[in-house]
């Protein structure tokens, strides 16, 4: 259930916030940004309200979501993400970092049939660049393993068509998505990688090396179904507990313990309602003690 920003979380001390994190160590962007999935509305249906979502964007960035997450695969039968992201925001701020991402194929019905092979990515790219009406992609992910994670395929020949595409202007950064710590090595050894994008949440921690790793190397970690997702629904005694010692949602308790987790972690939770985006915001303003970072670390 969705808290109204007069009941969102008070910060535990003067000036926590969510942070900021150098993008690729260029560009500074909050470390809770916004997800573009769901605007659309559901993959199959039904259909998603285009003056809300353009709402949703709207205010995203009022209350300080300064990187947007989207992809061109990302549409319902009526709406797509990367049109309604344009709609609401072009032309689009300066300080507005929107990434994309590349590799599964996806047909009209909603099926994710193949991925793009490397003659295919330029025009997977150049479709993102049409859609969002942009010269240049601030950040370009190359997902890999479609909907299945933890696959050994090589990824060097595809993230050298989008170094390719890097050097010639029209990406900015690269990053890689779905990936294990071998995949992301091998991008590494082609090309710099700003940006990891993995699922890893408090109920899904078995990414916890490579968050680490990430850290490390000055990487950026976003994870997908930070708020559970892929039909998993967030729950747990020791995430509701933490939620009602500070008066939060289980959302809330998600969001502030990636952004406790790793300073490499920036969020990017998705959504179509106002009041959930309201109360994803408000995450940030929600700070997690030593006490709770020790429950939420624990299976329950």
């Amino acid at each position: 259930m969705a808290s109204s920003p007069d009941n969102a979380p008070s910060p535990s001390a003067p000036g926590s916030g969510p942070g900021t994190f150098e993008l690729g160590g260029t560009v500074t962007v909050p470390r809770l940004g916004f997800g573009a999935m769901q605007l659309p509305g559901r993959w199959s249906g039904p259909a998603g309200d285009t003056a809300t979502a353009v709402a949703v964007v709207r205010r995203a960035v009022e209350l300080g979501a300064r990187h947007i997450d989207t992809a061109a695969f990302y549409f319902s039968p009526t709406h797509r993400a990367n049109d309604l992201l344009r709609e609401a925001l072009y032309p689009y701020p300066a300080d507005v970092t929107i990434a994309t991402k590349v590799g599964p194929l996806r047909d009209e019905t909603g099926e994710m049939y193949a991925e793009a092979r490397p003659d295919q990515l330029r025009g997977e790219v150049e479709r993102n660049l049409e859609d969002l009406g942009v010269e240049t992609l601030d950040l370009v992910n190359l997902r890999v393993g479609r909907l299945v994670s933890g696959t050994a395929e090589s990824l060097g020949e595809r993230f050298e068509v989008l170094a390719a595409l890097r050097e010639e202007g029209l990406i900015r950064q690269l990053g890689v998505s779905n990936v294990t710590r071998e995949q992301l090595a091998e991008a590494r050894s082609v090309a710099p990688v700003a940006a990891v994008q993995n699922r890893f949440g408090v109920l899904d921690q078995a990414d916890t090396a490579l968050v680490d790793e990430c850290a490390d190397a000055g990487v950026a970690y976003m994870p997908f179904f930070a708020l559970g997702g892929g039909h998993t629904e967030l729950g747990g005694e020791n995430v509701r507990k933490v939620a009602e010692r500070h008066g939060a949602t289980v959302h809330q308790v998600a969001l502030a313990w990636g952004l406790a987790r790793s300073p490499s972690i920036v969020q990017i939770p998705g959504t179509a309602s106002l009041a959930h985006l309201e109360e994803n915001m408000a995450a940030g303003r929600l700070t997690l003690d030593e006490d709770d970072m020790a429950l939420l670390g624990s299976r329950d």
